[in-house]
Parts: C-alpha cells; structure tokens; sequence
C-alpha cells in the first residue's frame, strides 16, 4: 500500500490503523468539518462542529472516539445522542465498520425494540452505546443494571434538534446520570442560539472549539432546484405527474417524497402504490424492524421510491438519491435545507423540487430569502394532470377511508402514557397538563402568525381596518385564512412567475370539472342500462 495514501488523515493526528479502515471503504482524504474538529477533539477540547448534511460530520467525532477508545478499552466509553431511530442505526454501523479491528461492541437503544432485550445489552458494557433520548431516559429512570458514570465523551448529533422543546426533559434525565468530566461534542447541519447557548447542557467555553462551513450557501451548486404550481385541491395530482414525468427520463433513479404528517405519508404510499407506482414508507409509527426494512428496500434499489415524513430529513446516508420532492413545503426554511440536503451530496448533482399552490407563496420566499436562491419551474402538462384527476382523486379517498385514524391517535397516546408511569408519574395528570400545555401554544402560534401577517400587510402598505386591542379568540382562525389569502395573492401579483398562475389555476378547475361532470354522466347511463335478458 502506498504510505503517502491517508497521509492527510495523519497529518490530523489519526493513527495508521484507523487510515486503513478509512481507505477500505474509499475515504483518502480528510473532509473540511474532519480536518477542522479532528485535532481539537484529540486534544481534548470539547467541540461544536457545523456543516452540511453529507460533509462527514460521524467520521469527525468517530475516529477521536475510536483512537482514545483503543489506548484504553472499557464500556461504557462513547454516549451517541440522536433524535430519530434510522440515524442511530447508521451512525451505529459506521463505528463498527470503523472499529473492526477492536472488536467493537455498540448498543443501539432506539425504543424500537424490546426494552429488556436493550437492558441486557446495556449490562454487558458495550463500548459504544446509541441512542434516542426518551427510551435511554427510560432506562435510567427504571433499571440499575448499567452505569453511565464513566463515559469519556457525550456525542450530541443534529444537536439543534436535540434542544427542542420535546426532548428537554428527556436530557435533564439522561445528564444527571454522566460524570461531570467528559467530553462534549456537539454535531448538526446547523449552529442554532440553542446549541450555542444551551440551558440544559453547559459547555467548557474555556476549552471549546467550533468549527463552521465557510460556505454560507445553506444548499450546494449542484443542486437544481424546482417547483411545480398547482391547485391546492390538486396537489396529489400533480405529485404524480411530477414522478412519472422525472421517471420517464430516469426509470431507475431513487426518489424520496417527504410529507409533513405520518397518516398523510402512510395514505399517499398507500395511494401511489393503488395506481401502479411502486414505493416504501417511513414514518413514526411503524415498527422497527418495517423502518429498517423499508431503508433496506430502498438503498438495495428493490423499491425507488421512499414516501417519508421529516424523521429522513436529518443525518440519512443515501449516496444514491437523485430527486427530492416536497409534496407540502415544511413549515421551516431549515427544514426544507435538510429535506433537500438528502440529494447531490458529495459533489454528486440532485434535483429537488417543491410542489406549491397559490397559498404558499409566502412560505416559498421566506425558505428562497434562506437559501439565497430562486426556484424554477418544473413544468407539468396541464391537461394530462387533468385527465388523471378523477383516477387519482378516486384512490385518495378510497385509501384515506382504509386508514383507520384512532389507530395513530392511539399509538401515540399509549406511548406517552407507558413512559409516564415509567416515569412514576400519573399519566392522566401529565395528559391534562400536556393538553393545556398544547392549548397555550396553539394559542401563541396563532397570534404570532396574525402579528406576522399583519406586519407584511404593513410593509406592502395595505390599507388594514383598525380592530381595537386585536381580534377576539373566535376570530383569529378566520383572521389568519383571510390575512394568508392577502398576502399570497400580493406576493404572487408582484412576481413574474406567478403573475399567470390565478389564470391558470382557473382554466384547471374548469376542466377537471368537465372531465368529473362526463365521468358522472357515464356512471348514471350505466347504472340505467336495463340488464340483458
């Protein structure tokens, strides 16, 4: 083997035998985030590391763990902290591959298998342990069995979701069960205030590195980035026509299609599948072992198509995927980077396009205002989205009623519940202060959302009615539907490329409705037709 090859790796500090795992698997050189964490981490400094998805951000903080790992082994060396199941198992088999020669032994403690079975592999000191806050938390608060007291270094990966609201009381739990001195390292696509300035985890500002992409485009060059406009009540629609016309061009490409809810990502798998469009899901509530399946389907090219809420959005490693699509564009701009991050990684090209209606205007610009970039059309033959319409409408509704809504209401709920008694705590207190808690979030969201309508309104210089102290509880609904209305409209008069779109959109409904009017007809005169005797 040629010495020179890995001698960038050397130059970080990383020891030969770890470069040589590294070229099995084709990495020769160190990325940008490996060169600027590496070293710091060697040398002890806790470290915020900051890059695009696909930049190598798991190598950055495995290999230190790994070197420090083998010049003194024992279990429990390495916490891993990840906010989604299929993260941890990658993240997980990447330290295996890379720490073969140690004969590495990683627990993976997701919640998305039996808690004993995870307890008794927790006992056995693994070196390694990866896992999802609320089922670890779940752990500490209910069995002695193991011992985190000694671990070396704490991994947070995609930190900034980490710090959410949701997972906060998960962390206080998990951080009283770590010794005070360790390493801290804290990984995501993007440094947030909450990562940097975090209440619930305190850094060593005196022995702290961070390392953030010069790069301060938030999507890559090779990136082509699209939307398809259409009807909001003909989103599915176009959705279809989008996959079949990028299909006929490449047939066997891998395609990922995220929507925003599980019972909407399990109806549109359920409805692409009905009309001759093969594909796999993911979601939240599906069992584990279906996730893992699902991925495998995917990466394996048995099935091109992954239908997925945001749960693979954040830290997926899929080299392959050509095309993105946002059957509904995120609530978030950063959301839509890390949806979109899931294509053209590591100089490859990609394509991404959003699927929009006349009521999203707004949100497109504040994700284009993001990400410093303006998108183009993808266009879509119009009349042939019609004369799909019926067929496609058909098969939403017919899988919508297939899907049995207290089913995921249920789920959800019996989860909550068993880790609250879990917990020691009574499930039916925690489930009325949770409701209350969700009643006084609604009710800021709501009017944040009427202060920031009324604010754009302000700036285009729209004549506003003065309404006294604000709209009262009962009005603000109808307050943010009318405002959204407004300013989309606006937005869209005052931009080329929707200046069309009103037009266009009426011309479609027309002819949808022609085309429904002569389907009924046909069904009437059938139904008429006397039987042959």
């Amino acid at each position: 083997m040629n010495e020179n090859v890995g001698k960038d790796f050397e130059e970080l500090g990383v020891k030969r035998w770890l470069i040589n795992q590294l070229i099995t698997l084709g990495i020769k050189t160190p990325t940008p985030i490996q060169k600027g964490c590496i070293p710091n981490i060697l040398s002890g400094q806790d470290c915020i590391g900051a890059a695009k998805t696909g930049s190598g951000k798991t190598f950055a903080f495995a290999l230190p763990i790994l070197q420090n790992l083998a010049e003194d082994p024992y279990g429990i060396f390495a916490l891993v902290l990840t906010p989604t199941h299929e993260l941890a198992y990658q993240i997980a088999d990447q330290f295996l591959i890379l720490g073969q020669p140690l004969k590495l032994r990683v627990c993976i403690v997701t919640g998305g298998s039996d808690q004993l079975e995870e307890s008794l592999k927790l006992a056995k000191r693994p070196h390694i342990v990866v896992a999802m806050p609320g089922r670890l938390a779940d752990h500490i608060s209910g069995c002695d069995t193991f011992s985190l007291k000694k671990i070396k270094y704490l991994v947070l990966d995609e930190a900034d979701r980490l710090f959410s609201e949701s997972f906060t009381g998960d962390l206080e739990t998990i951080f009283e069960a770590l010794p005070q001195k360790r390493q801290n390292l804290l990984f995501s696509a993007t440094i947030t205030e909450d990562v940097k300035e975090s209440k619930v985890l305190s850094l060593n500002k005196d022995n702290l590195s961070t390392w953030c992409d010069t790069d301060t485009t938030l999507t890559v060059s090779t990136l082509d980035q699209r939307y398809v406009v259409c009807p909001a009540y003909a989103r599915d629609v176009y959705l279809v026509q989008t996959l079949r016309k990028y299909r006929e061009g490449a047939p066997s490409s891998h395609v990922i299609v995220f929507t925003d809810t599980k019972k909407e990502c399990q109806v549109l798998s359920m409805m692409l599948a009905d009309i001759g469009m093969d594909n796999v899901c993911l979601h939240g509530f599906m069992r584990q072992k279906e996730r893992v399946s699902a991925l495998a389907q995917f990466r394996s090219n048995l099935k091109c198509t992954l239908i997925a809420t945001n749960v693979a959005a954040r830290g997926l490693d899929i080299p392959s995927v050509d095309l993105v699509v946002n059957h509904k564009l995120p609530l978030e701009p950063k959301e839509y980077i890390h949806r979109v991050g899931r294509t053209a990684r590591a100089g490859r090209s990609g394509m991404a396009i959003s699927i929009i209606t006349p009521y999203d205007i707004l949100r497109l610009g504040e994700i284009e205002d993001e990400i410093r970039t303006k998108l183009s059309e993808y266009k879509i033959d119009d009349d042939e989205a019609v004369r799909v319409f019926t067929t496609v409408s058909v098969s939403r509704r017919t899988q919508e009623a297939a899907i049995d809504d207290t089913e995921f209401e249920t789920r959800q709920r019996n989860y909550r519940r068993k880790r609250w008694m879990l917990a020691g705590v009574d499930p039916d207190l925690m489930e009325e202060g949770l409701e209350e808690m969700r009643r006084k979030r609604v009710k800021a969201a709501k009017k944040a959302k009427l202060e920031k309508i009324k604010k754009i309104q302000a700036d285009m210089k729209e004549k506003e009615e003065n309404t006294g102290d604000g709209p009262r509880e009962e009005d603000i609904d109808s307050s943010i539907r009318t405002g959204y209305k407004k300013v989309n409209k606006k937005l869209m008069k005052k931009d080329d490329r929707f200046k069309d779109v009103i037009g266009k959109m009426s011309k479609i409904k027309r002819k949808a409705e022609n085309i429904k009017e002569k389907s009924d007809d046909r069904n009437v005169r059938k139904k008429k037709k006397p039987a042959v005797k």
